[in-house]
């Protein structure tokens, strides 16, 4: 349980949160979301001890271990997997105190770290770091690869994944699918489910949230409240409060207004004088209900295209990549219409972005035509955009830039719809966020009108509100549209096909995404095809004992599932004697090591 009372939490002059009471129960599962600059990660650094709070109290059980994704980018020679193995600070506590004993000889200290081990799964540790590093989508050869040979993307997934591997009671993430593909989401999201502690997640993914958490604490005007249910509940919820808040208002409105003419209109009469006095009391004692203040959304549009030529471009046997030796894909064969609105599938490194380039004229082939035809226009944003943007300049200079015959009150009109106006219209990009550049490298994007547009990750910095405006602009965009993205609502809502970048290959992927996710977790669970160079009869034995187990594994999910529920309900520790308690959450524990178990079984065996 943690518990903020009273809580006054700053940076610097600026008030994030005022006079907050909250109590936070085990095995909660929650989704910090709010405004950017609301206070999000420095709740979470009041939480750690990294900030105090200005007034008030935080109230955590004693010995809590959290877990918390580093931010710092390991540079290390060490290997991969034995700094994910790291995470579990109590293992290596043992392996030292393990060493200790065998250089001394103390046969009683080494039973004791071996019952431990024992007690605790540390014989499976390896089994267990390979498990956490494979489903974020590393390769068995990378796992003794020193971190310092990972790019920094891939050194976030490391981090991610020593904080994955720890044994924490409470587990604090960040933003944690923005250097992961959608591969690796799936596959956390599955992990997060399972995991059995209490989990505090900031993401401006919905579609994540929906699918990782059971609360909603809501960050808005330095105040927090606490809904119940996923991220779609809460919207629901919260429009339904609005609702009645704003009746509430108007119905109050118009009672005090009532009451003020009968008293202007009486207190001067003798005879009207006492009720007049009746109602300028009940009048002061009125709580007032405030109306509801609308925030002004994000709203822009595409513009409509000049021409678009049909087809827009077409590439013929293009063999594509950096190296004639080991291209990154082969074979490839597309024609692009102007109705064309593309999601892109694929595992990071798998091509994506080098077929993004292509279209967009970038890179070409190594061998075979594109073929781009008059009149195509191009609007291409990839993060590296970001990095390009010339940091001394406004974005009211970087538009007229590109815009030089339009007058400058038209251009800060336009970047307005993109929230850049007053004094940001004219401040330097460098005093930007991450979010704020993004969404003026997107804005620079859409002064162009183009015809094709290329959205390589677009998301990653920008929050709910912007998301949204993204979407709904992308849903009137008369142009085609190609996406790379790991957020399914936007590939949801703005793509009618989607296509494979696997195996050196681009192939229509038939069906949706969920079709894609059942393909993912359907490979997880078939052996290597290298397993199927064994005899029938093997074959058969590995499959019945595979079956058997995923047949125990759904029972043992089903009954971990309902102590979960009854767990995260805050009334259950209300009501029931503290010694049920204790017994359910004990046999919560002995289900989590009983699945732990026959997943590591279910592993070997699926591996061959």
């Amino acid at each position: 349980m943690i518990t903020l009372q009273k809580i006054v939490l700053r940076r610097s002059q600026k008030v994030l949160l005022e006079d907050i009471n909250l109590t936070l129960y085990a095995k909660q599962k929650i989704g910090l979301i709010g405004d950017n600059g609301c206070g999000k990660s420095s709740f979470f650094a009041m939480i750690t001890g990294e900030l105090e709070p200005h007034q008030g109290m935080v109230t955590l059980p004693n010995n809590l271990e959290i877990a918390q994704v580093k931010q710092e980018i390991p540079t290390t020679s060490r290997a991969a997997i034995e700094y994910v193995i790291d995470g579990d600070r109590r293992y290596r506590a043992l392996e030292t105190i393990l060493d200790k004993a065998i250089e001394e000889g103390d046969a009683h200290s080494l039973a004791k770290c071996h019952d431990e081990l024992a007690s605790t799964d540390g014989y499976a540790i390896i089994g267990k770091a390979e498990k956490i590093l494979r489903g974020l989508g590393f390769h068995s050869h990378q796992l003794q690869q020193p971190t310092k040979d990972f790019s920094g993307g891939w050194r976030m997934r490391l981090n991610l994944a020593q904080a994955l591997m720890g044994r924490a009671d409470l587990m604090l993430l960040d933003e944690p699918t923005n250097h992961l593909d959608l591969d690796a989401i799936i596959w956390l999201e599955k992990w997060l489910q399972d995991y059995a502690g209490t989990l505090l997640i900031i993401s401006h993914d919905r579609e994540f949230l929906d699918n990782t958490v059971s609360h909603i604490l809501h960050f808005e005007d330095k105040q927090l409240r606490l809904y119940r249910g996923d991220y779609s509940s809460f919207e629901k919820q919260r429009a339904q409060q609005l609702a009645i808040q704003q009746s509430t208002y108007e119905k109050q409105s118009a009672q005090i207004a009532h009451m003020q003419a009968f008293i202007d209109r009486f207190k001067a009469k003798a005879s009207k004088a006492k009720q007049a006095q009746s109602r300028m009391k009940a009048l002061g004692k009125i709580e007032l209900v405030a109306a509801v203040q609308t925030r002004a959304s994000l709203q822009f549009n595409f513009k409509i295209p000049k021409e678009c030529p049909n087809p827009l471009l077409r590439i013929e046997k293009a063999v594509i990549g950096y190296n004639l030796d080991t291209p990154v894909l082969t074979g490839v064969d597309i024609q692009i219409a102007p109705s064309d609105r593309i999601g892109l599938l694929g595992v990071n490194g798998a091509g994506k972005s080098t077929f993004i380039k292509i279209l967009a004229g970038i890179l070409q082939p190594l061998s075979g035509l594109v073929h781009f035809y008059k009149g195509i226009k191009i609007g291409y944003f990839a993060q590296h955009q970001i990095e390009h943007l010339d940091l001394q300049l406004s974005p009211v200079k970087l538009l007229q830039n590109t815009a030089t015959n339009t007058s400058e009150q038209a251009l800060r009109s336009f970047l307005g719809s993109f929230n850049f106006s007053g004094e940001m219209a004219t401040s330097p990009v460098e005093n930007f966020s991450g979010g704020e550049k993004a969404r003026l490298a997107l804005a620079l994007i859409v002064w162009q009108a183009p015809n094709l547009l290329l959205l390589d990750e677009p998301t990653n910095h920008l929050d709910m509100n912007m998301r949204e405006a993204l979407i709904l602009a992308l849903q009137e965009y008369t142009g085609a549209l190609i996406l790379v993205s790991h957020d399914r609502h936007l590939v949801r809502t703005t793509t009618d096909e989607l296509i494979l970048v696997a195996d050196k290959k681009i192939s229509r992927f038939r069906g949706d995404l969920e079709d894609y996710r059942d393909s993912l977790l359907q490979k997880k669970t078939n052996p290597d095809p290298a397993t199927q160079k064994k005899s029938p009869k093997v074959n058969r034995q590995l499959e019945v004992e595979l079956k058997a187990l995923e047949k125990e594994l759904s029972q043992l999910q089903k009954q971990k599932s309902k102590l979960d529920k009854m767990l995260a309900d805050p009334a259950f520790y209300e009501k029931e004697d503290p010694a049920i308690v204790k017994r359910v959450t004990q046999e919560q524990e002995q289900l989590c090591q009983k699945i732990s178990k026959i997943e590591e079984r279910w592993l070997v065996l699926s591996e061959g």
